[in-house]
């Protein structure tokens, strides 16, 4: 297979993952991402990170993520992004969107905004709905855009 030359310019997408506050702790099983570096399980500082929550883990009921799909759709329609595919799970959200002319941060930051102004009602004394971060790979061919949004709608 020939190698594709890399794409210097504007990502054709991005492939956005974030989770539902305290469901994946630093330290757990999984391992976790600080930066690009990947950090196995750490039992003390898993304990660490659940004694510092605010408040509890939080999981989206079916409701919530309709609600979360449904947000997600409006505000690419209000900023004439292209959402290939949207999956709000119980426990973490999938998106692969075209946001021209915005970094990754400026996406994410606004789709969590808003979800969060949309889930308040169904949850009005909690405070926080997400961990902080996100991941975000930037898709630079036809082919990977293809292979992501096949992954979010299949491979779930």
């Amino acid at each position: 297979m020939a190698k594709q030359p890399f794409n210097t310019d504007e990502p054709i997408a991005y492939f956005m993952t974030w989770t539902t506050y305290g469901t994946w702790m630093p330290g757990d099983q999984r391992g976790w991402w600080r930066g690009h570096d990947f950090h196995r399980q750490n039992d003390l500082m898993c304990d660490m990170s659940v004694s510092n929550m605010k408040e509890s883990a939080f999981t989206l009921s079916p409701d919530q993520r309709g609600i979360v799909e449904a947000t997600l759709t409006r505000h690419c329609e209000i900023r004439s992004w292209a959402l290939h595919t949207a999956n709000a799970r119980t426990n973490h959200i999938h998106v692969v969107v075209t946001a021209p002319g915005c970094t990754p941060k400026t996406v994410r930051d606004q789709f969590k905004a808003w979800c969060t102004r949309r889930l308040q009602p169904t949850s009005p004394t909690r405070e926080r709905f997400w961990t902080e971060g996100a991941s975000c790979r930037w898709i630079n061919h036809e082919e990977d855009l293809q292979a992501a949004i096949n992954y979010v709608n299949d491979a779930q």
